[in-house]
């Protein structure tokens, strides 16, 4: 019968002491899943703005590279027709050049006959 007392005694102690603070713990146990549950959601939305923005700034990004791209064709295609005007002058010029030179040769020649 004293083990039967003593199995009371133990019964007796864990309902009152260990099942109260299991009860307390399963309690305790439940809000926390609830705030992770919500610190869940929360990192979702954050991620979601977060996702949304970046998206935004690439698509930004990638318009003004494309715009930048375009700005720098026209920019070379301007400077490849100016070198083409540039080396189509200086063509000019040694042609004029030449006929200068060609007309001073010839000054020179009929300056030095005429001096004999």
């Amino acid at each position: 019968m004293s083990a039967v007392g003593v199995y009371d005694q133990i019964e007796k102690a864990f309902q009152d002491i260990v099942a109260p603070e299991l009860h307390a713990l399963r309690g305790d146990i439940r809000v926390l899943d609830q705030r992770i549950v919500g610190l869940d959601q929360k990192i979702d939305g954050v991620d979601q703005r977060l996702s949304e923005k970046i998206d935004g700034v690439d698509a930004r990004l990638a318009t003004k590279i494309d715009g930048l791209r375009s700005e720098t064709v026209s920019m070379k295609a301007e400077l490849l027709a100016e070198i083409r005007r540039l080396d189509t002058r200086m063509d000019g010029m040694d042609r004029e050049l030449r006929t200068a030179i060609d007309i001073r040769e010839r000054l020179a020649a009929l300056e030095a006959r005429r001096a004999s």
